[in-house]
């Protein structure tokens, strides 16, 4: 079986690799038991360092309109060139909710 592939970066996600589950609508805006995407921990760490979860609920709701946001293309640039496994720190902390 293959692994599943991170719908932000397009890379594989092994088994053994940090992953985690992304709300596409946060839980704490109605999303709890909405859609989710299975990402590699660094794209889901990312995600929430450039965007407020009221952000995220109006405007970034679908992997398309993540992909499409400016600074989540430039990561998404600089992390496919990382393997699949790899980890870094995320600069700064979470955006405010």
């Amino acid at each position: 079986m293959s692994d599943p592939i991170c719908p932000l970066c397009e890379r594989p996600i092994p088994a053994e690799v940090k992953q985690s589950l992304h709300h596409l609508i946060p839980k704490l805006k109605g999303g709890k038991g909405g859609p989710t995407v299975l990402l590699h921990h660094i794209c889901h760490r990312e995600i929430h360092a450039t965007l407020t979860e009221a952000e995220l609920a109006r405007d970034y709701a679908t992997v398309e309109a993540l992909r499409a946001h400016p600074r989540l293309q430039k990561f998404v640039a600089w992390v496919k060139k990382r393997p699949p496994g790899f980890l870094s720190k995320v600069p700064g902390g979470r955006r405010k909710r």
